[in-house]
């Protein structure tokens, strides 16, 4: 019942869309990496000191200006993550503000004191009013990423 009458005969696959990357710290793929969207109800639901191992597809909202050590990337539902290059093994472009990438490593909760959100602020070109306005700490969504791929240009 499982036999096909058809012998042989050569399927025509339809042509894969190769997205080009770029690659930066360790050698990654692009294959199941979770939405930003889904990634924000895993990041909803973790408390202050969880930690999972996680690939995630998401555009970059913001760049350290200073030498693209962090990006801040949008969870699209407001929120944003803090990511950071495991061990300051490897850095980002400074311009790939709106640009897609994957980032692959540990996602966790964190709670940032205020001097770090002040000098991540000053990183990104901040002013100093804006600066001087951080006066609490803040539950953060982290990324500590061993590799990225940043999407190239069409």
């Amino acid at each position: 019942a499982c036999k096909s009458d058809k012998k042989n005969e050569e399927i025509a696959a339809e042509p894969v869309q190769e997205i080009a990357y770029q690659s930066f710290g360790d050698e990654i793929i692009a294959d199941d990496a979770l939405p930003a969207e889904r990634m924000a109800v895993h990041y909803e639901s973790m408390k202050v000191g969880d930690t999972i191992n996680s690939k995630m597809i998401a555009k970059v909202d913001e760049v350290c200006q200073a030498k693209g050590c962090w990006m801040k990337l949008s969870l699209e539902n407001g929120e944003q993550v803090m990511v950071r290059f495991k061990d300051y093994g490897f850095f980002v472009p400074k311009n790939i503000a709106g640009k897609e990438v994957i980032v692959n490593g540990k996602a966790f909760v964190d709670e940032m004191s205020i001097d770090d959100q002040r000098h991540y602020a000053e990183d990104a070109g901040k002013s100093e009013e804006e600066i001087a306005a951080i006066t609490t700490a803040k539950r953060t969504f982290s990324f500590e990423a061993d590799g990225v791929l940043l999407k190239e240009d069409e």
